[in-house]
């Protein structure tokens, strides 16, 4: 194994989705955003998988708890929100008289899709003694049939906190719901959903990485099937990735998340080594919804306030309310 300090990624090396146009261009338009930012009484709110140059700029960089937690208590007028269509529509939805604009309404999520509301009723519907829990990475419709949302961060939380006389159905991923399962015994019927990115890596790719770099330890997120999960050091949300790679004494840390988490990581911990964990395909994995939203779209989406996120009164009324019981069950928690 080379020497780690010899070894450190370059920015590009760490975040392939680094844009092609740097410098000048890119401070100039960075300037616009801050002064747009400043006259609409907004604030950024921006996914760790977001490319460097928004998270840079962002008043806020972390996971989906921690997205909505600032969304939740947030005095902005304006909800700039850098990250998939799901992720505005909850700060929509704990904000409801609010301007939420999303750079690319575009910018989707395989799990939202996996999971329409009216295949989720109807499932409901062969039991009557079904508690919901629904993994924040679905739509308001869908949020709005749950009893409860939890992220990564805190779904063995909110399955330990869910009543003991009521049969647990968990929408929407899978192998998220695999590894609570895994960590809690509780039993749960899992929807057949997964995020596209996190199950492209194989046990056969993360063993050669390993083996590539024996000493480095394996960070997985808990999207990832469980025949990554087997080989990790560490399973976790992205933001308690942070935690456990500022804790660590290794030097050089595997990840096996979506790209974009290695910028925060460096900027984090800049004095160790982040290698990407690759897949068969290629030597890394990007979301292609997150990666939809750009600079120049976040500078455009400030000055029109477009594209907005809409919702139902009733869809938000009713989606508030299992939101903001993971909120308070976070919030005991701590």
């Amino acid at each position: 194994m080379a020497n780690v300090a010899d070894t450190l990624p370059s920015a590009a090396e760490q975040s392939p989705d680094q844009p092609a146009q740097t410098g000048a261009s890119w401070d100039a338009l960075s300037r616009e955003i801050l002064e747009l930012k400043r006259r609409r009484n907004a604030v950024i709110l921006a996914h760790n998988y977001q490319v460097p140059e928004i998270q840079d700029l962002a008043d806020y960089v972390g996971d989906s708890l921690g997205l909505a937690q600032q969304a939740a208590r947030t005095d902005a007028g304006v909800i700039v929100f850098c990250g998939v269509h799901f992720m505005a529509e909850t700060a929509k939805i704990l904000n409801p008289h609010k301007v939420v604009v999303l750079p690319d309404r575009d910018a989707g999520c395989s799990l939202e899709e996996s999971c329409p509301p009216d295949r989720l009723e109807a499932l409901q519907a062969t039991n009557p003694n079904f508690y919901t829990i629904a993994y924040i990475n679905c739509s308001a419709g869908v949020k709005a049939l749950s009893d409860v949302i939890c992220t990564s961060g805190n779904a063995v939380r909110i399955v330990e906190a869910a009543p003991p006389d009521r049969d647990l159905l968990f929408v929407p991923d899978e192998n998220l719901g695999a590894w609570v399962i895994e960590q809690t015994g509780r039993p749960m019927t899992l929807w057949q959903g997964n995020c596209y990115v996190h199950v492209e890596w194989t046990h056969a790719a993360i063993s050669r990485i390993r083996e590539e770099w024996p000493g480095a330890p394996l960070v997985a997120h808990p999207e990832c099937t469980r025949a990554v999960r087997m080989l990790a050091d560490e399973v976790c949300s992205t933001e308690k990735m942070v935690t456990w790679c500022r804790n660590t004494d290794a030097r050089a840390i595997i990840i096996a998340t979506e790209s974009g988490m290695l910028h925060r990581l460096k900027k984090e911990c800049p004095d160790k080594a982040f290698i990407a964990a690759p897949t068969d395909k290629c030597r890394c994995n990007e979301c292609r919804f997150m990666k939809l939203n750009t600079l120049e779209k976040l500078h455009d989406c400030l000055a029109n306030l477009e594209p907005q996120v809409e919702l139902p009164p009733a869809v938000i009324e009713r989606a508030r309310l299992p939101i903001q019981r993971m909120l308070d069950i976070s919030a005991r928690s701590r």
